[in-house]
């Protein structure tokens, strides 16, 4: 790092206006791992829990119409019923989605970079989609849902990497993974939530003349909306606005982070260094393992009511039974993460990750039909791939940037990658499948789950490899490559 750039991170440039920090004591230490730990406990209870639970309501949000696509399918109540719209409709509007998601996280990241501070922007995403949530309970054509669906992806397309980007604002390279997986652990709580609400809601079905998906929207949405206060009065933007915070420990959050790339940066990068972040082949290999990921990851999120229901099951008990492989993708994505960061060692947590979540999807496709319970275990095995294995591939990004100024850039177009990987998600769960047990769906994703495990042992022989002959990164500076 150069001088000027510590400098810059050190006074921490807050929107164009200096915020120069009080005087610290003289024998203040940024090695201090004691000094660094009780920094990072009053961190955990400030940042952590209020970012899990603000996106477990993105994913509710997101996860919702997989749910409403059943619900209450044999009274005729269901979504796709109630607005004369297919199965090709249903996975148009959520390609759509997927499209929203792939063009404005970049937008939204380079918006909280530069003019609105995390707290604001992160807010306003959440109450505007909340909003549009509980406008989507009046839908009575495939028109409406298209546009309702579009506008909520574009809000909540800059959500996850906006949380990302906070935490390498606040935590050093080697805390980010057991982090980032806590909030996206909290995808696999969502996904077990949505199910127990959808079962719960399913019952109420004709209450006040709305059909049990309507109910669904308008719960979930109150919720989204009235967590935006929170968000706002109780997230941490930057340490220069910590009042919590003693004047030594806002130094040490500033400056253990800045030797990694980590901290608010609001220079510029460089056109090499912008290019190397989107173009170089390595990037390019991450951005390609996180699309890979996402197909799984996306087939969860929208089709698991289908595909229980498929096993043989009625809608609402379908709900019930989407629980246990979310747990399982809880338990698996905490402890893999906390490997990751305590080892050093993402790829090969990635590998077996992947590797797993392969196998099942595979076992299942080639199962007979009829094996409800075999297959229904296969899906709690392929729970353990894509959702634990995301918070790895998501630091590994953040920890080799090709600058430490295009950290955010990174972070938004791995995360639009998203996109790519759900609207392939959306197309493989065919409905003329559902008498083979979908076999197009578990293929696709256990090739997709193999080749994320092939794409990691790439980059970690690849960056072991730059590691030992000290190569530096675009802005030639030195650097220590996580593999």
């Amino acid at each position: 790092m150069t001088a000027s750039e510590k400098q810059d991170a050190v006074e921490h440039l807050e929107h164009g206006k200096e915020a120069r920090l009080p005087a610290v004591d003289a024998d203040f230490d940024v090695n201090d791992e004691k000094a660094n730990k009780r920094l990072n406990r009053r961190l955990d209870i400030r940042i952590i829990p209020l970012c899990c639970w603000v996106y477990l309501l993105n994913f509710l949000d997101r996860g919702n119409i997989g749910n409403s696509k059943v619900l209450n399918a044999e009274t005729g109540d269901d979504l796709l019923q109630q607005t004369s719209m297919g199965t090709g409709g249903y996975a148009l509007t959520v390609t759509l989605f997927s499209i929203a998601y792939a063009l404005f996280e970049v937008p939204s990241n380079y918006v909280m970079k530069h003019w609105v501070r995390p707290s604001l922007w992160l807010g306003f995403l959440l109450a505007a989609w909340g909003v549009l949530t509980i406008g989507f309970a009046g839908v009575q054509n495939f028109a409406a849902v298209v546009v309702l669906r579009f506008l909520i992806g574009v809000f909540e397309a800059g959500f996850f990497p906006g949380i990302v980007y906070l935490i390498t604002i606040w935590y050093r390279h080697d805390e980010r993974a057991v982090r980032i997986a806590l909030v996206i652990a909290f995808c696999n709580l969502a996904g077990a939530f949505g199910g127990a609400i959808a079962y719960g809601v399913g019952h109420v079905n004709g209450a006040a003349g709305l059909e049990g998906f309507r109910w669904l929207f308008i719960i979930e949405g109150i919720i989204t909306v009235l967590s935006a206060f929170l968000v706002w009065f109780f997230l941490p933007d930057y340490p220069t606005r910590a009042h919590w915070l003693s004047a030594t420990e806002k130094k040490l959050s500033i400056e253990r982070v800045a030797a990694r790339g980590g901290g608010y940066h609001q220079s510029s990068a460089s056109r090499h260094e912008v290019l190397a972040t989107c173009f170089h082949p390595r990037m390019l290999l991450h951005y390609t393992a996180y699309i890979l990921d996402v197909v799984p990851q996306g087939s969860f999120t929208f089709f698991t009511p289908t595909i229980v229901t498929g096993l043989g099951y009625t809608s609402i008990h379908a709900q019930l039974l989407t629980v246990p492989p979310w747990c399982v993708g809880f338990v698996v994505a905490i402890t893999a993460s906390y490997l990751s960061d305590r080892f050093n060692a993402r790829g090969a947590i990635i590998v077996i990750l992947s590797t797993l979540g392969g196998v099942g999807w595979l076992t299942a496709g080639l199962l007979p039909a009829t094996s409800y319970v075999a297959r229904y275990g296969c899906l709690c095995l392929a729970a353990v791939g894509a959702f634990p294995a995301a918070p790895s591939l998501t630091n590994w990004v953040t920890c080799n940037t090709p600058s430490f100024l295009t950290i955010p850039l990174a972070i938004a177009l791995n995360n639009s990658c998203a996109g790519l990987g759900q609207i392939i998600a959306q197309w493989i769960w065919r409905a003329d499948e559902v008498g083979t047990g979908y076999p197009t769906g578990n293929f696709v994703c256990a090739g997709c789950s193999f080749a994320v495990a092939v794409i990691a042992v790439v980059l970690s022989v690849w960056y072991g490899r730059m590691n030992k002959l000290g190569q530096l990164d675009a802005g030639l500076a030195e650097r220590a490559w996580a593999y």
